[in-house]
């Protein structure tokens, strides 16, 4: 082809696609599952962290909200013809926690109803105080009245209790053993198979709507990748619950500056929802379950007299109780059954209605979903039971 004098030649077209620029990244086919999810930013962590820290300050103060009703301290009030409706004398709580032992002192306790105030768990029946005051003032909790912001983080927290509760309620709990590379995770759960769980249970429509709820629940805290910083995905990478809903918890505990992605000592070390690293090389925002008692071989059933004595025992193997006793040191069974032994036996009748069982209001409930209670809480069992006054009406 001629060119004239000045003109650029054209480059020659070919059917070809052009070749990318090398790169030093990795082919995708090398890059691992964790890889290709996406990461969560540093400000949504510090986002999930901040929401947390509040929804268990809000935890708390629900928790001492049922606690002041069952004491009564929470009725309708009159002041100058006006009547409030299911509020609390400040005065009168801040004698409550210090008798409770949940406030050290005065200036203690007001701190906390402080914390709480400010985190809008209660506010001034008229809003007039800002500022929580050791005084016959009137407050409500917002729970009472409905002024609780119905906030999309909320609406979301609220579902994750809901789902959490019925998840640990079941008897056999989709909350697992897990191995991820070489660490084994306790408690734990596959993305696809939490979003299996909620289509199964009617908790989500379709998968892509759980896909959702789950990627807003990990935005809010309140589940967490067992390793490293990424989002949700419907994978078979590792997620666990953050928040133990059904933790007891201390008002004192409103006041700390932990962070909630931190080592720490979230239940007594009774509870098989303590959390606690498996190994030292687990990364900082990673815990586990401590292990759960392992199922002891059936013993022989003791003969019991008719009158209540100690009877006779058919010889058990020695070995230490399990759950752990609450005596100052552990028992054998062959301790307890040796003769002159510093054990009496007796034979309990309950002849009252049982009402709570570590505070958990017990009236309206499953017997399977008390026993799961119990073998959840503490080692202390502390029994609130209904006595009819009338013997009419006693239990046989």
């Amino acid at each position: 082809m001629m060119l004239n004098q000045g003109e650029t030649p054209e480059p020659a077209k070919t059917d070809e696609t052009p070749e990318p620029a090398k790169t030093d990244e990795t082919p995708a086919d090398d890059v691992g599952e964790e890889d290709r999810v996406e990461l969560l930013s540093s400000s949504l962590q510090e986002s999930a962290e901040d929401f947390q820290r509040l929804t268990e300050i809000r935890l708390t103060g629900e928790q001492l909200r049922l606690r002041l009703h069952n004491s009564k301290l929470i009725r309708d009030r009159c002041q100058q013809t006006l009547t409030y409706p299911n509020c609390f004398v400040a005065k009168d709580v801040v004698d409550w926690l210090i008798e409770h032992k949940e406030a050290t002192d005065r200036e203690n306790a007001i701190k906390i109803m402080q914390k709480l105030l400010e985190s809008k768990v209660f506010h001034h029946v008229c809003d007039e105080h800002p500022d929580f005051k050791d005084e016959k003032l009137f407050y409500r909790f917002r729970n009472d009245d409905g002024t609780l912001s119905p906030s999309k983080q909320m609406r979301v927290v609220v579902r994750s209790q809901r789902i959490y509760e019925k998840i640990v309620a079941e008897e056999d709990c989709i909350l697992k053993v897990w191995e991820q590379g070489t660490e084994r995770y306790r408690r734990t759960i596959q993305g696809s198979q939490l979003l299996d769980w909620m289509l199964k249970n009617h908790e989500i429509p379709t998968r892509k709507d759980g896909e959702l709820l789950c990627r807003s629940m990990v935005e809010c805290g309140i589940i967490q990748p067992v390793r490293g910083c990424h989002h949700f995905s419907d994978s078979d990478l590792l997620y666990r619950f953050a928040i133990n809903f059904r933790r007891k918890r201390k008002l004192v505990e409103v006041l700390g500056d932990i962070s909630p992605y931190k080592e720490r000592q979230q239940d007594s070390p009774d509870s098989p929802f303590c959390l606690r690293k498996l190994s030292a090389e687990l990364p900082n925002n990673s815990f586990a379950c401590a292990d759960e008692p392992s199922p002891s071989p059936p013993s022989p059933v003791p003969k019991r007299s008719s009158q209540g004595g100690t009877g006779s025992y058919q010889p058990l193997k020695k070995e230490p109780m399990s759950p752990p006793s609450v005596l100052k040191r552990p028992v054998t069974v062959e301790e307890l059954t040796a003769p002159g032994a510093p054990f009496m036996m007796k034979i309990l009748h309950i002849r009252q209605f049982v009402k709570s069982i570590n505070g958990l209001d017990c009236l309206y409930l499953h017997y399977r979903s008390i026993y799961k209670h119990i073998v959840a809480g503490p080692r202390a069992l502390i029994v609130e039971v209904l006595e009819p006054l009338d013997d009419s009406l006693v239990p046989t």
